[in-house]
C-alpha cells in the first residue's frame, strides 16, 4: 500500500505542474482539475490504510496524516488563488516546506521506506 500512496502523490504533483502551466498559458483547467482531485482521493483511503494498519499509531503518524491534509488544502489554494490572480508567493513557500517535511516523515516512519541502508 505505500506504494499505491507514493505513486498518488508523486501523480498529482504532476498534475499540479500540468494544471500551473495550463493556467500560465491561460487554458482551461477544469478537467485537470477534476482529475487532481480524485487523485487526493487515493492520497487519502491509501493513507488512511497506511495509518490504520501500524500496529502502534505514535504521535509521528499523526503528525504526518495533518500535515497530509493541509497539502491537499495548499494543492486547492495554490489552484484558486491562480485563477484568480492573486499571490501565491507564500503558498509556494509553505507547499514547499510541508512536501519535503512529508517525505521526511514517510521515509522514517516505520512503514515508509529504508532509503539509506
Amino acid at each position: 500500500m505505500t506504494h499505491v500512496h507514493l505513486s498518488s502523490l508523486v501523480l498529482s504533483l504532476i498534475f499540479l505542474i500540468i494544471i500551473v502551466v495550463m493556467q500560465n498559458k491561460g487554458k482551461n483547467i477544469k478537467i485537470w482539475h477534476m482529475v487532481l482531485r480524485a487523485t487526493y482521493i487515493l492520497i487519502i483511503v491509501s493513507g488512511g490504510i497506511l495509518f490504520f494498519a501500524a500496529y502502534s499509531i505514535p504521535l509521528s503518524y499523526y503528525l504526518k496524516a495533518i500535515l497530509g491534509v493541509v497539502m491537499i488544502g495548499l494543492f486547492e489554494i495554490v489552484i484558486v488563488r491562480k485563477q484568480r490572480g492573486k499571490k501565491t508567493d507564500i503558498i509556494w513557500i509553505a507547499f514547499s516546506i510541508v512536501l519535503v517535511i512529508l517525505f521526511a516523515l514517510g521515509f522514517t516512519l516505520p512503514m515508509g521506506f529504508n532509503l539509506i541502508k
